[in-house]
Parts: structure tokens; C-alpha cells; sequence
């Protein structure tokens, strides 16, 4: 088999938000794994992968680098490239598929990939929280993978998504960020309690919070966010006398002395900060702040935004250990705190 030859089993998906090297490196493994490719099969150069697959060069060294690591591809000055080693120990290949890539998905990627440490091929796919799409997706890639690891999560249609989820073997099944009470059978989850999580959030900040009289949460019609959340502030706001509101459009909503906001998309968070600076009132103590999901721009913003936020690495982390363990649990992921000046 000469070298170009090799190309036929390279496969690029430009749908998948897997990084090109990492496909490049899926594809040679996957290929090697089902002895296609051959110990000692001289592979193309980087300036050929680069010019067939319309890649890097870069990319391309990326992707033959992670080769080397795990001890599947060896390089001779004057030679190039070939495979050293058939004995691949990556028995495991994981179908993420994640609502968008945001910071926080970014970080529960990172902590797979790190937790897994090479004993997985990994192919991320981003359906932008269309119900559509996910089920496009999903019918598309239903062979070939050991685990099936899905954050459900959608703007519309959502309501189906139990009937899809379902389709999937129990065994390869680990939900991710949210558990649909619909899906069914036995299988591995690694969730945030929305409803539990706010309300206890909330009666931990209680001691400030008793400087305002009404809790306004930012929840536009169109956000993916669970509505378990609107529960846990409402169960909040009746317990502890506290009158409340849910605001669609927080550009069109008044700021009155002794509201508190609780915002979930980081584009409401811009336009509420630049509404309260243009009136009288002090953050902290005037009006008070509180954001969903804690990033380093929020430890600065108006002196320190308070958050609530669930652990993001340790749901990552724990999603890789139900991967390699088995574990059918549902793992529930801790929800913190931060106090700042903002509440």
C-alpha cells in the first residue's frame, strides 16, 4: 500500500466541532484498529495532508503528533512517517454531542478529554439547541460508537427529544447538564438539579438578599434554559415573601430601588449593566446582580458580579469516569455561591 493510498480512510466531517487533527488522528487509529492500515505502512507527508485533505500544515503536525504520544506512528529523518505500533489500547470511541459551544462547554470538553487521557476517540458535534438538527444528528450516527454523551437542551421541540433519546442503546447512554424525566431505562447521567439548585443558592444569599424586595429573573422566550429554574425561584419568592417576576426583555425593563436581577444569558448581562449605569442607582446596593455561570470577566465586571454556578470541570471529569466505569448512576454535580459586591 503506498502512502496515498491512506487517504481513502481519512474522513473529515465539517459538521463535527472536533478539531481537524483530532479527526485526522481518529481516522488513522480507527483505520489501523480495523487493520486497513498496516505496522510499518508509510503515511503521506504533512505537506500532502495538508494540500489532499485542505488542511494546515499545522493541523496536520497536530494530528500526527497526538499519533506519537500514544505510540501509534513513528518518523525517520529522510523517510517520514509510519505506522510503528497496530496495538492500539483506544477500545472506546464517544459520540459528544453538546446544544452550542460556550465557555462552560468548552471547559466540560477539556475535562473529558483530559479525565479520558488518550483511552478514547472523541468526536464532538453542536446542534445549536435546534431539536432538528439533534435529531438529524442522532439518526446519522447511530453505529460505530461505544458512548453516546448528549446535553439536551432546546430552544423549541425539546418536548420530543425523550422519543429520540430512547432510540439510543441504554448501555451507550450518558445525559449530560439536564436528566428528561421521559427518557427511560437504565443509564449513566451526570446532571444539575435546576429547581433544587437555584433555591438553595438563594437561601444561602438570603443575608443579602433582604435588602431588596423583588427577585426579577431575566428568562427570554426564546432561552434553553430549563424552566425548573422559574420553580426554584418561585418555591424561593413564596417561602421567603419576596415578590418576583420573570422579564423577557430586559432592554424594555424598568430599574426600580431594591429590584435584584438573576440573568442566564451573558448578553443580558451587557444590557443590564449598561441600563443600571445609565441611572442613579449603586450595584450592591440600590439594585442587585446575580449571573448564571461563573467566568473570570465576572470577578472584575462592577467590582465582582455575584454568580451561581454548577462545577463545570467535575461534571466533565465525572462524565469521563461513568465512561470508563460503566456506572449506571445519575451523579448529581455540585451548584455554588459567589458572593460579590453586586448582591
Amino acid at each position: 500500500m503506498n502512502s496515498s493510498s491512506v487517504f481513502q480512510y481519512i474522513l473529515l466531517d465539517d459538521h463535527s466541532a472536533t478539531p481537524k487533527y483530532q479527526q485526522l488522528a481518529n481516522s488513522i487509529i480507527d483505520a489501523v484498529s480495523h487493520g486497513n492500515i498496516l505496522k510499518d505502512q508509510i503515511l503521506p507527508s504533512l505537506n500532502e495532508l495538508s494540500f489532499e485533505l485542505e488542511i494546515s500544515r499545522d493541523t496536520a503536525a497536530r494530528g500526527y503528533n497526538y499519533l506519537k504520544e500514544i505510540g501509534v506512528l513513528g518518523s525517520v529523518p529522510g523517510k517520514g512517517y509510519f505506522i510503528k505500533s497496530t496495538d492500539i489500547s483506544q477500545p472506546l470511541k464517544v459520540f459528544l454531542l453538546f446544544n452550542k459551544l460556550s465557555t462552560h462547554k468548552k471547559i466540560i470538553y477539556d475535562a473529558i478529554v483530559s479525565s479520558l487521557n488518550h483511552r478514547a476517540a472523541i468526536e464532538l458535534y453542536i446542534y445549536d439547541n435546534d431539536f432538528s438538527f439533534f435529531k438529524k444528528l442522532l439518526n446519522s450516527k447511530k453505529e460505530g460508537y461505544s458512548h453516546y454523551v448528549i446535553i439536551p437542551h432546546f430552544l423549541e421541540g425539546g418536548e420530543n427529544a425523550h422519543e429520540v433519546i430512547n432510540t439510543i442503546d441504554k448501555d451507550k447512554l450518558i445525559l449530560l447538564d439536564k436528566l428528561p424525566t421521559q427518557v427511560t431505562g437504565e443509564f449513566g447521567a451526570v446532571y444539575e438539579n435546576f429547581e433544587k439548585d437555584i433555591y438553595d443558592a438563594l437561601v444561602e444569599a438570603l443575608p443579602r438578599l433582604s435588602n431588596y424586595q423583588t427577585i426579577k429573573i431575566i428568562f427570554p422566550s426564546y432561552s434553553y434554559y430549563p424552566k425548573e429554574i422559574l420553580s426554584g425561584i418561585s418555591n424561593f419568592c413564596d417561602t421567603y415573601a419576596f415578590q418576583s417576576k420573570i422579564v423577557d426583555d430586559v432592554a424594555k425593563e424598568t430599574i426600580n430601588a431594591g429590584d435584584v436581577f438573576i440573568n442566564l444569558m451573558e448578553d443580558d448581562l451587557v444590557t443590564l449593566v449598561e441600563k443600571v449605569l445609565h441611572t442613579d442607582l449603586v450595584v450592591g446596593k440600590d439594585v442587585g446582580i446575580i449571573s448564571y455561570n461563573e467566568t473570570p470577566l465576572k470577578k472584575i465586571i462592577l467590582d465582582g458580579i455575584t454568580t451561581v454556578s454548577t462545577d463545570f470541570k467535575t461534571m466533565g471529569e465525572k462524565t469521563a469516569e461513568v465512561i470508563l466505569s460503566g456506572n449506571k448512576e445519575h451523579l448529581e454535580v455540585p451548584f455554588h455561591l459567589t458572593l460579590r459586591p453586586s448582591l
